[in-house]
């Protein structure tokens, strides 16, 4: 019988993830209560108003039908409103929005359609794993761009070679930045428009945590930046900011030709997302425009201030993080990422996903995801706690 699988499956993703499934698995089988920071997945559930909207649409039956793979235009409406309300930017429904099945369903199909095979790519090192993955897809190059603390974590455009600038098609950013928690700057995003402009190549942002962001800090959109939208698209995903991961409701909007590139490739591989799931996200975007309104930032900043508190007691002092639902935290030495992530599991029962899981410049870090409660945050900062001081112990 041949083979069938393809060779591209094994450049995609990191195993490691599939790993640390299997460790969580054999600890939990010997009876450990286990404590999972490891997926970005929100622990609560919509606000009460969208889940009202959901229950509502599902029992209209004339949402039954095929959903446009674009998605609705009431539902375009709504997203450029709210850019407007959030950022300030005006963005035409029909030319500049696009809707998608969670953004991992845009970024994962964006290279396949705006490139062809051979062409080549600039990638962050940490990343998010479909932005490696994606290019596989396309048979896109991929050219990392480094990300390291003494630049607080964000790519030296100087360093990137001229002709390695001049052959790639687009350069992917990532602000506030899964795994690294890091936050760029309107200096930074102005630069990098200028950037592209120069070496005319696209700009595509991850902007998926622009809500999660703490003590004052309002992250900006790369499209606030004036001539933006001749050079950059922009992601953005209810799945976080409202608590909708399970819904799969997310869009891109910016430079028209690209949304249209997409839609085009969308159209030949989706019906779009269930009308009802689109009403959801209108009363989402809707609730948060109103006045009174609270964000979810606020219980992701007790969280991590519980859990970076608790860390310190214990002897590892970490940097607050500006914004997401992580902690990208350097790892005491001696270890390796993921040395210490198995070994602390099957220690304390934590799950963490060790830093190499997002490419070889996260070697020596472990991301933490504040997915559980305060009270459990806490517990698990005293297993880790216990952990160090016993493997200090030992060394």
């Amino acid at each position: 019988m041949k083979k069938l699988e393809s060779s591209r499956l094994s450049r995609m993703g990191s195993a490691i993830f599939s790993e640390v499934a299997e460790w969580k698995r054999e600890v939990a089988a010997r009876g450990m209560d286990v404590i999972d920071l490891g997926i970005g997945s929100p622990d609560r559930p919509p606000s009460p108003a969208v889940m009202r909207a959901l229950e509502e649409a599902v029992r209209d039956p004339s949402m039954y039908g095929y959903p446009s793979s674009e998605g609705s235009l009431a539902f375009r409406e709504t997203v450029a409103r709210w850019y407007k309300h959030r950022f300030g930017i005006g963005l035409d429904p029909e030319q500049e929005i696009v809707t998608l099945m969670g953004s991992q369903d845009g970024l994962a199909h964006l290279a396949m359609a705006i490139t062809d095979p051979g062409d080549a790519a600039l990638v962050p090192d940490p990343g998010y794993p479909i932005y490696a993955a994606s290019l596989v897809l396309a048979g896109v190059e991929p050219v990392l761009m480094p990300l390291r603390s003494e630049n607080g974590f964000l790519p030296v455009l100087a360093d990137i070679p001229e002709e390695t600038a001049r052959r790639a098609k687009f350069m992917l950013l990532n602000y506030p930045s899964n795994p690294l928690s890091a936050v760029a700057t309107p200096e930074f995003f102005r630069a990098a428009v200028d950037f592209a402009r120069k070496h005319e190549l696209l700009i595509v942002h991850d902007l998926a945590y622009s809500e999660m962001a703490f003590d004052g800090f309002r992250p900006p959109s790369i499209l606030e930046i004036e001539g933006a939208k001749e050079v950059a698209v922009e992601f953005h995903s209810l799945s976080k900011s409202f608590n909708m991961a399970g819904c799969r409701i997310a869009f891109m909007v910016g430079r028209p030709d690209v949304v249209r590139s997409l839609r085009i490739l969308k159209s030949n591989i989706d019906y779009g997302v269930f009308n009802a799931v689109q009403r959801a996200g209108i009363a989402a975007m809707e609730e948060d425009m109103a006045p009174g309104s609270v964000p979810v930032a606020g219980l992701y900043e007790r969280r991590r201030d519980v859990l970076i508190e608790g860390l310190r007691r214990a002897g590892w002092t970490i940097p607050k993080p500006k914004a997401t639902m992580f902690v990208w935290a350097r790892i005491p030495a001696g270890w390796t990422s993921r040395q210490i992530s198995r070994e602390m599991l099957f220690s304390s029962g934590v799950v963490v996903i060790p830093g190499d899981a997002f490419g070889s410049e996260g070697e020596g870090y472990v991301r933490i995801a504040l997915v559980q409660e305060e009270a459990r945050l806490q517990e698990a900062a005293e297993r880790i706690g216990a952990f160090l001081a016993a493997a200090r112990q030992l060394r």
